[in-house]
């Protein structure tokens, strides 16, 4: 699992602030992104579980992306596939 902070915006666009007396438009707003790598078997209760802990019911809430990775191989031991997950 990779927590990064990251700036972006979806349908809640971006917002204006003031400095310095001068108004700027502030596109991207700070975001949570969350990468998480489990087993086919664990995928519908990972997604379940950040959809149960994340939603709001407020636009921002977010997205969860499901997509395939090809292969795993765990430097260290060299293990391959779900055993190096």
């Amino acid at each position: 699992m990779t927590v990064s902070e990251v700036k972006g915006f979806g349908r809640q666009k971006g917002h204006t602030e003031i400095y310095r007396g001068s108004e700027y438009t502030v596109d991207f707003l700070p975001k949570i992104k969350i990468e998480v790598v489990v087993g086919d078997q664990q995928m519908d209760n990972a997604v379940a579980a950040i959809i149960k802990s994340a939603k709001t019911g407020k636009i921002g809430d977010g997205k969860v992306f499901v997509s395939k990775v090809e292969e795993a191989v765990r430097i260290r031991t060299e293990e391959k596939g779900e055993a190096a997950v």
